[in-house]
């Protein structure tokens, strides 16, 4: 069980969830968009929400300003958080185009609110549930598209509700937070693609 639940902080690590909402978005839309868009956005989305966050995170570390890939530290969460939202702005500005893929715009929308929140957050030293914030905020976007596109999408749903009580149970059995900045972490996820629908929705 301790392996499980070790398990779930790393599967669902929130730097994943961006590129897992985009693929579950290309997947699911019935709107028609050339196989070799999806192959060139989902490399891009790739590259700025995974790849150069992750050789930030290393330069970090290697200067001491980061220890754990898990930003256990309140005061380390903040160089990366604010080095994520310039990335998501540029994403936003650059690569993702609001008229052609409304849906995916605002998704990221909501996970910029999130970033900034967070750092916001992390500022005034309150420390909340990164995983958390990614994994509801993928939950609610994935409901939104079921909704849009009326897909039946129970089983996906399903799925990501389990593991957001997965990913939940993982961080407070690790002792990573207390059960307040779990449930931050869920309303910072949640809250802003719920909000955002209605530009989309």
């Amino acid at each position: 069980m301790k392996w499980f639940l070790k398990l779930g902080s790393y599967l669902f690590h929130p730097l994943w969830m961006p590129f897992i909402g985009s693929f579950f978005y290309f997947y699911i839309t019935p709107r028609y968009i050339d196989i070799y868009v999806i192959k060139a956005q989902l490399l891009a989305i790739g590259i700025v929400t995974i790849l150069i966050p992750i050789i930030y995170f290393f330069m970090l570390k290697n200067m001491g300003l980061a220890q754990s890939i898990f930003l256990k530290n309140i005061k380390e969460r903040r160089l990366p958080l604010l080095f994520f939202v310039i990335l998501l702005l540029l994403l936003m500005n650059v690569i993702i185009n609001r008229i052609d893929v409304p849906e995916l715009y605002y998704f990221f929308g909501g996970i910029l609110i999130a970033s900034f929140t967070n750092f916001l957050l992390a500022l005034l030293k309150i420390k909340v549930s990164l995983h958390m914030v990614g994994v509801s905020g993928l939950a609610m976007f994935t409901i939104a598209l079921s909704i849009h596109y009326n897909i039946n999408l129970l089983a996906i749903i399903s799925a990501l509700v389990i593991i957001n009580g997965w990913v939940a149970s993982s961080r407070l059995y690790a002792k990573a937070h207390t059960v307040v900045e779990v449930i931050l972490g869920i309303a910072i996820g949640f809250l802003p693609q719920l909000f955002l629908l209605k530009f989309w929705l």
